[in-house]
């Protein structure tokens, strides 16, 4: 089985998506033998914004790391993202990821009956903070969008770890880092 884990804080140390991207990953691999997990950290080591050289793929340079990028999305069996809430949306990092992964004719198509998803069968945990309260609120676009962003590649199975309001007291981040901790999906399914 292989994982990937994308992070996209520019926290370092201090960030809570990687604390818990961390935690998810650590979990994986007590409990699934022989997993293969590569990591991408678009923080220190961030893809280039489309551009006119980028998105037609002129640049050979940015084509072949654009394409390496999307085989380690296609080759993942689950992928672990870290997405703290940045302004309401994802980082921009983050953002420039997945227009590496959504390419037409390989993680998407369309059809005469509208678009059709070509990724599917994977699992998707996305690690979220935000410093104000956003769950379920108007003002949340990070859930949503990559909901629908992973969606529209074909992605059903994704579930969401949550830190809301980790910036209204030390108290609340603990509160909720702790909980969220608490929260953690564990690779084995429950039965139904």
């Amino acid at each position: 089985m292989k994982l990937l884990q994308i992070d996209s804080s520019v926290l370092g140390d201090q960030s809570v998506t990687r604390e818990l991207t961390a935690a998810i990953v650590a979990r994986w691999r007590t409990r699934v033998s022989g997993l293969e997990v590569q990591s991408r950290d678009l923080a220190r080591d961030p893809l280039p914004h489309l551009s006119a050289a980028t998105l037609p793929g002129s640049d050979a340079l940015e084509a072949a790391r654009g394409e390496a990028t999307l085989r380690e999305f296609l080759e993942a069996d689950v992928v672990v993202i870290g997405a703290p809430m940045y302004n309401f949306g994802i980082p921009s990092t983050l953002k420039a990821w997945i227009d590496r992964i959504a390419v037409r004719g390989r993680t998407f198509r369309y059809t005469a009956n509208g678009p059709e998803g070509l990724a599917g069968g994977k699992r998707v945990i996305v690690a979220t903070a935000s410093g104000g309260l956003h769950d379920g609120q108007p003002s949340d676009f990070v859930e949503p969008y990559l909901r629908h962003a992973l969606g529209f590649l074909g992605v059903e199975d994704i579930e969401l770890v949550r830190a809301d309001g980790i910036g209204l007291s030390p108290e609340h981040r603990a509160a909720s880092i702790a909980n969220a901790l608490g929260a953690l999906p564990a690779p084995e399914r429950k039965a139904a």
